[in-house]
């Protein structure tokens, strides 16, 4: 991967903190680790991460209450939450308080590396903040999609998939690089779950179409086809 990748693991079990901060130093990473919410905090003051990994439940507090707050804030490093919840609605809750991912108690520590490679690749690209195409603007720190002004309800994966093609936008993007950067590596998605994405991003984008078909190809983002 080139220089080290820094990735913080906090984890209030120090079997799994340590299995984990092994795993990840053995995939290349530079690992820090914490075991409550208040070390964590002082170490991504320092900034340098291009991934965390919180355990939901810590001593100090829900992360996903810290995670929510920091967002609001404009922190914008990718989150994979580990739990011990595998109900929809956890989960659901977990992306919309800002995670990225979202991987159930027990895992396979090679998954929970593979989902962090992905997540700090989807970091690097070094883009602002705030990404403008026409009239259609994205906040990827505060994850929020406006059309003219209007905000946009979107799913977690409509949102990555949009903000994907917008940091290629006027490029075409072929469907195995969306799945390559929007969904995990354990979990390919079915043949036509990238076109349904699609298709629902372009419903609730509107008119003038922005997301244009480019056959045999893949897809672009751009004003006009």
């Amino acid at each position: 991967m080139g220089r080290a990748v820094r990735v913080m693991v906090v984890e209030d079990n120090e079997d799994l903190r340590v299995a984990v901060s092994v795993e990840l130093g053995a995939a290349g990473f530079e690992v820090d680790a914490a075991a409550d919410l208040a070390t964590a905090d002082a170490a991504l003051g320092r900034g340098g991460h291009s991934c965390v990994v919180f355990d939901r439940m810590l001593p100090d507090g829900d992360s996903i209450a810290y995670v929510h707050r920091r967002r609001q804030e404009g922190w914008s490093v990718p989150v994979l939450f580990l739990t011990a919840r595998d109900s929809v609605d956890d989960r659901v809750a977990g992306f919309a308080h800002g995670g990225d991912d979202y991987l159930v108690k027990p895992f396979s520590v090679a998954e929970l590396a593979a989902r962090v490679r992905i997540l700090c690749r989807r970091a690097g690209y070094g883009r602002p903040s705030v990404l403008r195409l026409a009239d259609l603007e994205i906040d990827c720190a505060r994850r929020e999609v406006r059309r003219a002004g209007v905000l946009l309800t979107l799913s977690g994966k409509e949102f990555a998939v949009l903000e994907f093609l917008m940091t290629r936008a006027e490029q075409v993007v072929g469907r195995a690089e969306l799945i390559e950067h929007c969904w995990d590596a354990e979990n390919d998605p079915m043949a036509n779950v990238v076109e349904a994405v699609v298709k629902r991003l372009r419903a609730k984008l509107r008119q003038p179409e922005l997301i244009h078909t480019v056959r045999g190809r893949g897809y672009r983002l751009a004003t006009e086809a």
